[in-house]
């Protein structure tokens, strides 16, 4: 059975790795957190000692990097720090490990004036967090023949303890009544992290290396995002109020038409991107 380290397990991406694979691979999930309830070992991939003694102790056969800094803000904020998780992360796993890597990407590393793009699109990244993941990308597949980098966008799921999830902030907001601001002029295609899960294991089994695009089917605001997220999940819609980008007086510059076209990725996985609203319903379900 092929030996699989996660990191960066905790998050919602790793979790749905671990279902997906469960019976199929050995799966290491490693964790920056001190709490391992949701992961095997801790591991700070900016620790090039560390990372050595985790990848001899478990003598992994393939390694998929899901460990970043992907708080846009933060990372224009203190853009040393960014570099050293976003870029200093995957330099490590290149200089220690032999084998493939996949690493995950974004659409940040476009400017967002004509997404969807594809992956020969020419990349312009507006800030620090695009930059850092654009570096990071390049470096990956300038040293390795067989690693793989996804680029993905809007990644959802519900986790009780993922403060981070849009889909979560979406849906405990309207639970408690509470009106939400949600932009209307940010466009991308939201992806489940099921759906990603399902295309990094169909990248598995067909040994794709390179850069492939990966998005579900609809490309849509974020306004339209949570509006329906609020018909599945029964909530109220009137709670949602319609803003510009420009209102939020944020940090980092936003890339407006972002998103992802991944038809090379369905064409050679066959695949087919499943719409939000079936994903939704999916999530409900299991909530």
């Amino acid at each position: 059975m092929k030996k699989i380290l996660i990191t960066g397990g905790a998050g919602q991406l790793g979790i749905s790795l671990k279902r997906i694979f469960d019976s199929k691979y050995e799966i290491i999930s490693t964790t920056r957190s001190k709490n391992l309830k949701v992961a095997d070992i801790y591991l700070d991939v900016t620790d090039p000692i560390l990372l050595k003694d985790v990848l001899r102790m478990t003598n992994p056969d393939l390694v998929i990097n899901l460990a970043a800094l992907t708080n846009v803000d933060l990372c224009e904020r203190n853009p040393e720090l960014a570099y050293s998780i976003n870029v200093g992360g995957i330099d490590s796993l290149v200089n220690t490990f032999n084998g493939p890597i996949i690493h995950i990407s974004t659409d940040y590393v476009f400017d967002g004036v004509s997404g969807p793009n594809k992956e020969g699109d020419q990349t312009n990244p507006l800030n620090v967090y695009g930059s850092s993941k654009l570096v990071s990308e390049n470096l990956l597949l300038d040293q390795s023949d067989d690693s793989l980098v996804i680029r993905a966008n809007v990644l959802y799921d519900y986790a009780s303890r993922s403060s981070a999830s849009f889909l979560n902030w979406v849906i405990e907001s309207l639970e408690k009544g509470k009106e939400i601001n949600v932009v209307d002029d940010q466009w991308n295609n939201p992806t489940w992290t099921s759906s990603l899960a399902v295309v990094i294991d169909r990248s598995i089994d067909n040994g794709l290396n390179g850069l492939v695009h990966w998005g579900d089917g609809d490309w849509i605001s974020r306004y339209e995002f949570a509006n329906k997220i609020a018909d599945v999940f029964n909530l109220k819609k009137s709670l949602i109020k319609p803003i510009k980008t420009s209102e939020l007086d944020q940090i980092a510059k936003r890339p407006l038409k972002g998103g992802l076209d991944s038809k090379f990725a369905q064409t050679i996985l066959n695949l087919e991107p499943p719409a939000v609203d079936e994903c939704l319903q999916n999530i409900l379900e299991q909530k």
